[in-house]
């Protein structure tokens, strides 16, 4: 008799899988971060790391989904890249402090602008990256 599967998040492998997917993400976004500037006032480089990071999980659990049923192999590649890289590269914490450094230093306007464009901007983000998975299937 075979012994159940560890649940995916009691699995050391998968949170080894996760965090090295972290990790990588996270050094991806300290480049971007590090290359580019702040631009009258908005904080380009936190917008740019969470539009791309929407746009590559939209296109990657969409690409995952049609490839069927999930298998271990498709599991190890949403966490390790989904969860692990995504997660890591994309910053909601980065994205609130700048909204309250805006707030706080007097930019208002700036600060819903930049919130918007954040976050319209990362719902456009998914639906290309779903509609590209779409067309290359």
């Amino acid at each position: 008799m075979s012994t159940p599967e560890a649940p995916p998040h009691r699995d050391p492998r998968l949170l080894v899988l996760v965090g090295a997917g972290g990790a990588v993400g996270t050094l991806a976004r300290w480049a971007v971060s590090a290359g580019v500037p702040v631009v009258s006032g908005w904080p380009l480089a936190t917008l740019t790391v969470n539009l791309l990071g929407s746009f590559a999980l939209g296109l990657l659990l969409e690409s995952l989904l049609r490839r069927g049923p999930e298998t271990a192999a498709l599991r190890r590649r949403r966490l390790g890249l989904g969860t692990g890289f995504c997660g890591g590269f994309t910053t909601f914490s980065s994205f609130a402090v700048e909204l309250d450094r805006l707030v706080s230093g007097g930019h208002p306007a700036t600060a819903l602008g930049y919130a918007a464009v954040s976050l319209l901007g990362g719902l456009v983000a998914v639906v290309l990256g779903l509609a590209c998975a779409v067309r290359t299937r």
